[in-house]
């Protein structure tokens, strides 16, 4: 009887949706993460053949620090573009929570409250964009781009023409610290994590739902996900990362100034575009995200051991978001023509 209703049951139905796809060894190759590894390998080899001190161990292991900071702020800004969300302001953010360190810290601040001080500044910024996307339905880009001059006008207000210093030694041991005197502080908790946010993005209802959201905001609210209150704690997350960069970052430059990680939005959202994040939302992976941060930071750094000026690491960082940005356009576009 039961095996007659089975039956009948799998006659029925319309559709059979594997729980996880099927591994094709072409598929992998042809993927946008195994481009950005070629890419990196790519990198590695000109910036060896060229430059002699490139491949020394402790010169790589120091190279982490040029983009190990702006790489933290990539991960949650990752999951704000796959639900079709976008954080202009995190520099911005990142600005205020080191002012707002300094301030303390010249009042008579603890040493152990300045790390609470710079999330909790981080976190207070990205509800203000969070509610003002969710609660008064505006375009989140809008809001960053205004918000993203309120906190640096308040960061430039209070300090003028001076800056904050004599931070105490914990945030230059975490900003400047190595661990077993090779691998820095900074690059082992990117690593960690980056592994956090692949296993909730990538093995986790929480994850699930983020990439259902990114497909259609619509009907993943008709299902009965929260829309609005995923989307204001990813701003509140990206607000929680920018404090914690602007937390390493002050401590590895021992100093508040008033240009501090100016530009770095452009620098993470190229991060999060290069590593295949859609721009249109709905699809990406930490792991492309993690080996575009590697491939970015693996040319900026040679382009810097080459001598060669700010501007044109500018140019690069600029060729490359409008690149990864055309290019999927491009290929689906002669796909289309194709068929």
């Amino acid at each position: 009887m039961n095996q007659t209703v089975l039956t009948s049951v799998a006659h029925t139905s319309r559709y059979v949706i594997a729980d996880q796809p099927v591994f094709r060894l072409r598929a992998v190759l042809g993927s946008w993460e195994m481009l950005l590894l070629l890419l990196l390998a790519i990198a590695f080899t000109v910036n060896g053949a060229l430059l002699p001190t490139f491949l020394d161990p402790y010169n790589l292991a120091d190279g982490t620090f040029n983009f190990s900071e702006k790489a933290l702020i990539a991960l949650p800004m990752a999951l704000l573009i796959i639900i079709r969300e976008i954080d202009i302001s995190v520099a911005g953010i990142l600005a205020l929570a080191s002012v707002a360190m300094g301030m303390a810290h010249s009042a008579g601040a603890p040493p152990a409250s300045l790390l609470p001080i710079a999330l909790a500044t981080g976190m207070a910024c990205g509800c203000l964009n969070g509610l003002l996307v969710t609660r008064f339905a505006l375009p989140s880009i809008v809001v960053t781009i205004g918000t993203v001059s309120l906190f640096r006008g308040l960061a430039s207000v209070v300090l003028g023409d001076k800056a904050y210093t004599g931070y105490p030694q914990i945030m230059a041991d975490w900003g400047q610290g190595y661990f077993f005197d090779f691998i820095p502080r900074e690059f082992v908790l990117l690593l960690v994590l980056a592994a956090g946010f692949a296993l909730v993005l990538h093995a986790t209802a929480w994850g699930r739902r983020i990439y259902a959201i990114g497909n259609n905001p619509v009907a993943a609210r008709f299902s009965g996900i929260p829309v609005e209150r995923y989307r204001l704690a990813l701003f509140v997350l990206t607000g929680l990362m920018a404090g914690l960069a602007a937390w390493l970052l002050t401590g590895r430059i021992g100093s508040t100034r008033p240009n501090i990680a100016m530009g770095w939005e452009l620098e993470v959202i190229t991060m999060v575009i290069l590593g295949g994040v859609s721009i249109a939302g709905g699809a990406g992976t930490m792991g492309g995200v993690l080996l575009a941060v590697l491939t970015l930071g693996t040319v900026t750094y040679g382009l810097s051991l080459a001598n060669i000026p700010g501007i044109y690491m500018t140019i690069v960082v600029g060729v490359l978001l409008l690149v990864t940005i055309a290019l999927p356009r491009l290929l689906r576009g002669k796909k289309e023509v194709a068929k």
